[in-house]
């Protein structure tokens, strides 16, 4: 009997999700576990595959159309069955039959994604129902349809609105006239500087007076970040470790490196490099917490925060003590390449022991910040500075690197951060034991 193919749980405390694209044209025959279309969280591009081999017979939900989980997103018929009444068939499983959404016209079982895959849209998509009404069965939808919506990509429709233009101004050279990146970016370079948001009714001060505000629509990503520190701060005992390193050996080290390598390092990148180095040495802080146990982990696997324009992500970098720096430099690269574009996948953000968080760049010296939960610390790095410090009784300058470690004391003691960051602080000061 034909089945509903049903918009997974994609990652825990996830939702909803906007369907990007799909991969499959209506009638295509599919495989077990084959791709069959592509969703956008908050953080992460997600693969949705078929749970057994089929034909899809309806697909129910618009690309860009924002679905909650586990709500139908397709019709799948079992090989070799005949459905001669499509609509009967989904009225029997208690969804309101509609048309087919626009979906793919190439050759059944395509896996190419358009462009509304590359960068997930923050906020729900307007004007696109989760049941949806007629649309046209090409590849992309024509510019306008007959209720009057204009058809761009997620990424677009963002672009345009931080920009501060109307969609339905912009002409479209996307297939059938869909408006993409390139149409957005070309608006906005020739339009004129516009005029700032309006405002919200004025607000009263505490004095008295009259203070003018604006306010920002929380984005999906904002909610998601606000929903998980927050549950970190009030389930997690957090307490803090302050530690300082002599940075000079790392510096030169860097440079030695940078020198003769073809991949660029970074500061960061051998602060994560130690991180892995220091979990092998005190493999007590490899842990995380869970309801009935903690899990200590094999694995060194470390998180790297980047921020985007949408908000702070983590991806992970996996085995950290098995890569080379140099290694670690071109991963973390990737991820953030790829985290700025909104195309990590979820499983790239899953996992991890620790998350490492740097602020030095932009001159902030110490700073705590909040652990990602289930993990069970996060390692806050400020900016190298030149300062006195004092070596067998004499006062020198020195490149000094102020650290802040916050730890989850639920999976560990007090004692054990403090061996972990008295190692850590050892190997930046004596860089040439990281690349052991």
């Amino acid at each position: 009997m034909a089945q509903l193919l049903r918009l997974p749980e994609i990652a825990t405390g996830t939702t909803e999700a906007v369907l990007s694209s799909w991969s499959v044209a209506e009638n295509a025959s599919v495989s077990a576990h084959e791709v069959v279309a592509v969703v956008e969280t908050a953080k992460a591009v997600v693969d949705v595959e078929a749970e057994a081999d089929g034909v899809v017979l309806r697909l129910l939900v618009a690309p860009g159309a924002e679905v909650e989980t586990g709500e139908p997103i397709a019709l799948v018929a079992a090989p070799g069955e005949t459905v001669t009444d499509v609509d009967a068939t989904l009225a029997e499983l208690g969804v309101t039959a509609g048309a087919p959404a626009t979906a793919p016209s190439a050759q059944p079982s395509a896996l190419g994604v358009p462009e509304a895959s590359t960068t997930p849209d923050p906020s729900p998509v307007e004007g696109v129902p989760a049941k949806v009404a007629a649309g046209p069965p090409s590849d992309q939808a024509e510019p306008m349809s007959r209720n009057g919506r204009v058809f761009a990509s997620p990424l677009a429709r963002r672009l345009a609105r931080e920009a501060g233009l109307a969609v339905e101004d912009i002409r479209g050279s996307g297939p059938n006239g869909r408006i993409v990146r390139r149409d957005v970016e070309a608006a906005r370079s020739s339009a004129p500087a516009h005029a700032p948001a309006a405002t919200a009714p004025p607000a009263v001060s505490a004095a008295g007076g009259a203070a003018a505000y604006t306010e920002v629509p929380h984005t999906r990503l904002r909610k998601l970040i606000a929903s998980r520190l927050t549950e970190s701060k009030t389930t997690a005992p957090h307490f803090y470790l302050r530690g300082s390193a002599q940075v000079d050996r790392l510096l030169a080290l860097r440079a030695e490196i940078n020198a003769t390598g073809e991949v660029r390092v970074s500061v960061n990148d051998l602060v994560v490099k130690a991180v892995g180095r220091a979990h092998q040495l005190v493999p007590a802080m490899n842990v995380t917490w869970a309801a009935d146990a903690v899990r200590q982990w094999s694995s060194v696997d470390v998180s790297v925060a980047v921020a985007t324009e949408n908000g702070l992500v983590t991806p992970v970098v996996r085995s950290v003590q098995d890569l080379t720096v140099t290694a670690v430099a071109g991963t973390v690269r990737d991820l953030a390449e790829r985290a700025r574009a909104g195309r990590l996948q979820q499983h790239e953000l899953e996992g991890g022991s620790i998350s490492v968080t740097n602020l030095g760049m932009y001159g902030t010296e110490e700073f705590a910040a909040i652990i990602n939960p289930p993990q069970a610390a996060i390692l806050a790095v400020g900016a190298g500075r030149q300062e006195p410090v004092v070596v067998d009784g004499a006062l020198h300058v020195a490149s000094v690197m102020h650290l802040t470690l916050s730890v989850d004391h639920r999976p560990v003691d007090g004692v054990v951060a403090a061996r972990w960051m008295a190692a850590f602080v050892e190997l930046l000061e004596h860089p040439a034991r990281i690349l052991a």
